[in-house]
């Protein structure tokens, strides 16, 4: 299970803090998407556009971005039941994908219209699931928290960002 504080900010910035199952940092600034792992002194870029890591979309979904800017498709998902009664859930074809490897993701929806869960299927049956609770709306945030400062010994590496934060390099 892993666990951490989220801040978003607006447009399409996002700092993600892991703090289980070890501490990492996975940073959209706008233009990069950014890996850090501070036990390996690595940082992996990667242009933000390019980038297809299942958690940059969410920096994008909770800054107020319409969905159908990143998925093809968007209807009431029937057949899934929300983890919290009340909350509706809806699934989502992300765009840019190939018609038979389409993906498609799940977003639960309080009923104050606030992004509670979010599912992406895996193969095999297994699945990633984010839960967000504790919403702040506009706390004061310095803008240098989503900008990335590699700290002295740091390897930049420019390519894939890894598939889990708790998978080193």
């Amino acid at each position: 299970m892993e666990a951490g504080k989220a801040y978003f900010l607006r447009p399409g910035k996002m700092r993600w803090e892991y703090e289980k199952p070890e501490k990492n940092l996975f940073l959209v600034d706008g233009k990069y998407v950014w890996f850090y792992a501070p036990d390996d002194h690595t940082a992996t870029r990667m242009p933000a556009k390019k980038s297809e890591d299942w958690r940059t979309p969410i920096a994008f979904l909770t800054t107020g971005m319409r969905l159908s800017r990143i998925c093809s498709e968007v209807g009431p998902a029937q057949e899934a039941k929300p983890a919290k009664a009340g909350n509706e859930v809806y699934r989502c074809v992300l765009r840019g994908t190939e018609e038979e490897k389409a993906q498609k993701v799940l977003f639960e929806i309080t009923p104050q219209n606030e992004l509670a869960r979010i599912v992406i299927p895996q193969e095999a049956g297994m699945q990633i699931e984010f839960e967000f609770k504790d919403w702040e709306w506009n706390p004061a945030l310095p803008k240098t928290l989503f900008q990335f400062e590699p700290p002295p010994g740091t390897v930049i590496v420019n390519g894939v960002l890894p598939e889990t934060p708790g998978v080193r390099q």
